[in-house]
């Protein structure tokens, strides 16, 4: 079977897929890829199925070696990549062969880098997925001497690029009503969409922990507030009145109160946050809302169709002549009008 051996890891890599759905009532949180998008565009360069699982590598990558042929793709937040020492594009699909060696350095901008194998990571699944979940203790993070198993690669197809969407940045998160919304009064409301935030130095797949100048922003009677659901996007208030925005790893329940909840396709937008990255709150109706992420899915199922051949330099292409450079030949001394038919 084609994979990887892993020869060196950065510390907080792990498996990952789109997660657990349906298991809030057991305790278990969704989990899967902080950045889903990014499963979406190694899927389309690979041809495959956006659910297959990957390697997630936060802000780290490694080393790794393959033990048979196999197709790659990296997305995610770009790191430095080289293939035997030849660089490699990011946002690419690449093709690497039986021996040959992977080095993947640390993230340029963003967070969360993936690296992507055609047939997906054929680890053990576990309660119906292979997504590591290291808060509810399934599976553990990736670790030098493991292995990176290929699932069967239906597809051939390599050598593809894509214009991937800028998210490492920070920018606009839009917020929607939640559940707790209306403890908090008008006036805090809009000072919270009116303030300008960062990206703490607090970080995890749990969520991200936002810090501005100025007060905090308190719920009326939060010391009263039971416990409830709670899910990925939610903006939950510390006792100080500090907030973070919750990720695929949040708990399922909690009693500190929740301002609103960031719409999902901007929830990569905060995973991907480096440390002072700015940031800044819109409120948006739930009818917006719902208009923005059914906008931002079709953009997700069209990736497939936004995929282009990679202009690579045929100076540093090792298996060039591998390549059909010429799809036809014609003598310079025939007559291009020449039918071959005799009049």
């Amino acid at each position: 079977m084609s994979g990887l051996n892993i020869l060196r890891i950065g510390p907080a890599a792990s498996v990952q897929d789109l997660g657990r759905p349906g298991l809030l009532g057991q305790g278990v949180s969704q989990g899967g890829a902080a950045d889903p998008l990014a499963l979406a565009e190694g899927a389309a360069l690979l041809r495959q199925d956006p659910g297959l699982a990957a390697l997630e590598m936060a802000g780290m990558g490694g080393e790794f070696e393959a033990t048979g042929p196999l197709r790659i793709a990296l997305t995610g937040a770009p790191m430095a990549a080289a293939l035997d020492g030849e660089p490699l594009a990011w946002n690419a699909s690449h093709r690497i062969e039986q021996g040959q060696k992977l080095s993947i350095g640390a993230a340029r901008s963003g967070v969360y880098g993936y690296l992507h194998l055609g047939g997906g990571i054929a680890t053990d699944p576990l309660l119906g997925a292979r997504a590591v979940h290291l808060m509810a203790g399934l599976g553990r993070a990736a670790q030098a001497g493991g292995q990176l198993p290929a699932g069967p690669d239906q597809g051939s197809e390599t050598g593809l690029a894509l214009q991937a969407e800028d998210r490492f940045k920070g920018g606009e998160l839009r917020i929607v009503d939640s559940f707790q919304s209306h403890l908090f009064p008008e006036a805090v409301r809009a000072r919270f969409a009116a303030t300008a935030f960062s990206r703490g130095s607090r970080a995890n797949r749990m969520g991200v922990e936002m810090v501005s100048e100025g007060a905090g922003f308190a719920a009326a009677g939060q010391l009263n507030i039971l416990s409830e659901v709670i899910l990925p996007g939610d903006v939950q208030m510390t006792g100080d009145g500090k907030p973070f925005v919750l990720l695929r790893e949040c708990q399922t329940t909690g009693g500190y109160p929740r301002i609103g909840t960031v719409l999902p396709c901007d929830l990569p937008k905060a995973a991907q946050a480096q440390a002072g990255t700015a940031f800044r709150f819109r409120w948006v109706s739930l009818e917006e809302g719902l208009d923005v992420q059914d906008k931002a899915d079709k953009r997700m199922r069209a990736l497939p169709g936004s995929c282009k051949p990679l202009l690579r330099d045929p100076a540093v292409i090792r298996d060039l002549l591998s390549y059909q450079l010429i799809s036809g030949a014609v003598s310079a001394d025939a007559d291009p009008f020449a039918t071959g038919e005799t009049l």
